[in-house]
């Protein structure tokens, strides 16, 4: 049981870990803008969102799925602000409040999203009355009255 709980812990940093790195990640590079298109923002958005889906679809763990999320907002925290040298990365701009809140829905959805596998499937069974039997086609065969003068069928009198 002890080693479980370890290898959960474990997996649980290794993944605020790797959501850490996709965080620096997105928030260095949110701002790259091409033309009108902001592309950073868009491959950011892709990437993060694409490493908490992937833990949580390989984990089925939302634990691992939170882990990834809190360690890309704690990194996003930790360079938004001014640094040592006066250097801002998230400026206070539509850009960077866009990048800060995509960053926190993204997180939310992938941990709030419902696990399908764990769902009770409920099976209704259909009741059916029983087929009745068809009528019969044919139910009695006729006879022809029996006649003296006719013969029997070969044609001779008798």
């Amino acid at each position: 049981m002890r080693i479980g709980w370890i290898s959960r812990v474990l997996s649980w940093v290794a993944a605020a870990l790797v959501g850490g790195v996709f965080g620096v990640a997105g928030t260095i590079g949110h701002s790259l803008v091409w033309g009108p298109v902001p592309l950073g923002l868009v491959v950011g958005a892709i990437a993060c969102g694409a490493i908490l889906v992937a833990i949580r679809a390989l984990t089925h763990d939302r634990g691992a799925t939170l882990a990834a999320g809190l360690g890309m907002l704690g990194m996003l925290v930790l360079i938004s602000g001014v640094g040592p040298g006066g250097s801002v990365v998230v400026e206070d701009t539509l850009s960077g409040r866009i990048w800060i809140y995509l960053v926190a829905g993204l997180v939310l959805l992938t941990v709030a999203w419902p696990s399908f596998s764990r769902l009770p499937v409920r099976t209704e069974t259909v009741r059916q009355e029983p087929v009745p039997a068809p009528a019969p086609l044919i139910t009695e065969v006729p006879t022809a009255p029996r006649d003296a003068s006719l013969g029997d069928r070969t044609g001779r009198e008798s």
